[in-house]
């Protein structure tokens, strides 16, 4: 019995993705639809919906196309599930480690940074809430007007 394939709504549903951002990704090459159905209709397996929801973590990161690709790279040549990595000679190796090590440590840099622009957001935020129970507190008669 095959994977069980999805059409691309129910893609776009799993994911987050739009339609048009899914046919888009899948132009510049980010994703291929396993096959098409007897009517024309994309289909993907549960492996491009991983693909696909990994690029969509990567957006709020600020990754530009170029680096979802390259890195969709480096992850294509991991083994699947833990497995040994295939043979490869040790400078391979260590390039590959070296590489995805880059994108986990921008990652954490990229998360830190937007921690504290959610943190300068959340101390806005709590500042227009104490204006705004000043004002609820305040007695009726002190209300500016106009």
């Amino acid at each position: 019995m095959g994977e069980r394939l999805m059409q691309i709504g129910e893609v776009s549903e799993r994911t987050g993705l739009s339609l048009r951002t899914i046919r888009h990704y899948e132009e510049v090459g980010v994703v291929t639809p396993t096959g098409r159905s007897l009517g024309g209709f994309r289909l993907y397996t549960e492996a491009e919906v991983r693909r696909l929801a990994l690029v969509r973590r990567m957006r709020p990161l600020g990754f530009c196309l170029e680096d979802v690709r390259a890195l969709l790279h480096v992850l294509d040549q991991l083994p699947e599930r833990g497995g040994p990595l295939p043979e490869t000679d040790e400078q391979a190796y260590e390039e590959l480690v070296t590489r995805l090590r880059r994108y986990w440590v921008q990652a954490n840099e990229r998360c830190e940074d937007l921690r504290r622009e959610l943190g300068a957001a959340e101390d806005f935020a709590r500042s227009l809430h104490g204006h705004l129970a000043h004002l609820l507190e305040a007695p009726v008669g002190s209300k500016a007007v106009r």
